[in-house]
């Protein structure tokens, strides 16, 4: 069945019920999952068992859960600490998942395609992975161009990311998990803040009206307005221009107007 006969259906099936835990857990019991999913059952560990932190397929599960049934979030949300068992080391006397986000979206790759799946689920499920802990130092503060990376590596499925960040927070204590929650709604509130800054910025021409006014050496005056407008019309239609291509543009505007 891993081999793609019939694997990714059985699997999404599983996942596409509203509450999915019972057919995962029963899937994991009958050892249908070492055949769907082999890594899946390998995640039955504390994450740090020195400290005895939570068992992290009892974590995943309780994650996938969370998020809607959809088949790319719920897949996402599988797999998003899937190389935890691959990458735990233990470091003065605690314990780390270095790059585990990284080897899991390989790993999610590899199964995925093994079960069949189609090329843009497995592209995105994979993404989704490789991005899942960028999130986790935006408390440290981001500057806004990281914010603006943050938006522009997720892309298309920024949306779905920021959902599965909010269902990993499986804590019980209601002060982390707000505080989870509020940072995210201020990552979200900061992304959409800065596109809006971003398209007005697009629609601004490279040129503002002291640099026409100082290069036509004309007074203030509605036609310092035409000439602004002009110049943003080349933008929109030829997009940057350099500003010497600019200048000419301009004086040329200004030799037809006389």
């Amino acid at each position: 069945m891993a081999d793609g006969s019939g694997g990714a259906d059985r699997l999404s099936a599983i996942l596409i019920e509203p509450d999915c835990a019972p057919g995962l857990w029963a899937s994991i019991g009958s050892g249908e999952m070492e055949i769907l999913v082999p890594e899946l059952p390998l995640l039955a560990m504390e994450q740090d068992p020195i400290h005895r932190h939570k068992d992290v397929l009892a974590h995943t599960i309780a994650v996938v859960n969370k998020t809607r049934p959809e088949n790319t979030i719920r897949l996402g949300a599988l797999f998003h600490d899937i190389a935890k068992p691959r990458t735990r080391s233990f470091e003065h006397g605690g314990v780390t998942f270095r790059h585990h986000e990284v080897v899991g979206a390989r790993m999610a790759r590899k199964r995925l395609e093994a079960l069949g799946y189609p090329e843009q689920v497995v592209d995105d499920v994979s993404e989704l992975v490789r991005l899942s802990g960028r999130f986790k130092g935006y408390s440290d503060g981001w500057s806004d161009s990281a914010v603006r990376r943050y938006a522009r590596d997720a892309g298309p499925l920024l949306g779905t990311l920021n959902e599965m960040i909010r269902c990993d927070c499986t804590t019980r204590s209601q002060v982390k998990a707000a505080a989870v929650q509020s940072a995210m709604d201020d990552l979200e509130l900061r992304i959409s803040v800065l596109a809006e800054a971003d398209r007005l910025a697009a629609e601004r021409p490279e040129m503002d009206g002291a640099a026409v006014m100082a290069h036509l050496e004309i007074a203030p005056g509605r036609v310092v307005g035409e000439a602004l407008a002009f110049l943003l019309e080349a933008k929109r239609a030829e997009g940057h221009l350099e500003r010497a291509e600019l200048e000419a543009r301009l004086d040329a505007w200004w030799a037809s107007r006389s």
